[in-house]
């Protein structure tokens, strides 16, 4: 009923709504790597609570103590730095407007965003555009195997991608936490497949978990790359543009003084709005990817069966979904 509904809406948000302690720090966390699944989680127990009969806070957005009005009037407890007119008025009231969707199939899901291998998500405008770039100059991937053709690389972001993903500290990441966090590294590790590699593409250049190792951490020409990167906040241009797409844009300057320009990335592949790429073909390819990593050779397409088609399992499939043996390897030395 709509009642339980709201209620077990009301539970997870008052109970489990996270700040960016999660992901901050030095060292990223597991769980920080799991947030979805933690999230998700959560909203289930919280349901089950509710069609139970427990009964939680109700008008978590209108409370003024709710995490929504921190910042936000009327009735804001908290004010941002420098903010010339909080909004102190005493009302009832939530800082957004709600609509809640009873029947359809426009389900917020339908909306998110996939990893195209193992990337922090705001950088796949930049590896969008490093892709086009590639694709129109072949001549990058020929002759060029310590990417000596390319003299400097210019990158121009976002905020929050900038301030996440572009810090100086992450010109040097000495983890795999800090390197798939660092805009330089991934960008730089990308462009060292291809041009040792001589090829280009989404699945083709796809980072896995050793693109994350200790020997690639440190490979000297991805580390030669990054010192070419400059990468730099595009101002309100990029910042109103976010988050309808992820607006980024890349240039090579080369060596013969001519340079190449991506032009303005929004739908990289992956982005809910992106209509020009085979995305589950790339997905296909990734959970093969990491199947094979995951599971022994035998047994790596029955496990992987397990994972797909969620609409056709019973719900003993479901229960049992995670049933299965890891075939742990040894060839993976973490930095």
């Amino acid at each position: 009923d709509h009642q339980g509904d709201r209620v077990g809406v009301g539970m997870t948000v008052a109970h489990y709504v996270p700040f960016r302690a999660i992901r901050a720090g030095k060292q990223l966390s597991d769980s920080k790597g799991s947030s979805s699944a933690v999230s998700t989680e959560a909203a289930i127990l919280s349901v089950r609570r509710s069609m139970a009969g427990f009964r939680g806070p109700a008008d978590i957005f209108r409370n003024p103590e709710a995490i929504f009005r921190l910042f936000e009037g009327p009735g804001q407890m908290l004010s941002v730095v420098n903010d010339p007119s909080p909004n102190l008025a005493q009302k009832d009231a939530s800082p957004f407007m709600l609509s809640v969707g009873l029947k359809g199939d426009d389900f917020a899901i339908m909306g998110e965003h996939f990893k195209l291998g193992l990337y922090e998500h705001q950088s796949a405008g930049a590896i969008q555009g490093l892709l086009n770039l590639l694709e129109q100059n072949p001549g990058l991937m020929s002759e060029n195997a310590e990417g000596q053709k390319i003299s400097a690389i210019d990158i121009t972001a976002y905020e929050p991608a900038f301030g996440i993903i572009g810090d100086p500290a992450k010109k040097d990441p000495t983890t795999r936490q800090s390197a798939d966090h660092s805009m330089a590294y991934i960008i730089s590790t990308l462009l060292r497949k291809a041009v040792q590699g001589g090829k280009s593409g989404w699945k083709e250049l796809m980072l896995s978990p050793y693109d994350y190792s200790a020997s690639a951490l440190y490979d000297p020409v991805t580390r030669s790359l990054m010192e070419k990167i400059n990468f730099v906040h595009g101002g309100p241009e990029y910042d109103e543009k976010y988050p309808d797409g992820i607006p980024t844009s890349i240039s090579f300057k080369l060596e013969d003084g001519s340079v190449n320009d991506s032009g303005f990335i929004m739908y990289p592949a992956g982005h809910a709005r992106n209509t020009t790429h085979d995305l589950e073909d790339i997905l296909d390819h990734k959970f093969d990817m990491l199947s094979k990593i995951a599971f022994s050779a035998k047994d790596k397409d029955a496990c992987l069966a397990k994972l797909t088609n969620l609409q056709e399992k019973s719900a003993h499939d479901i229960k049992t979904i995670y049933d299965f043996d890891i075939d742990y390897k040894d060839d993976f030395k973490d930095a």
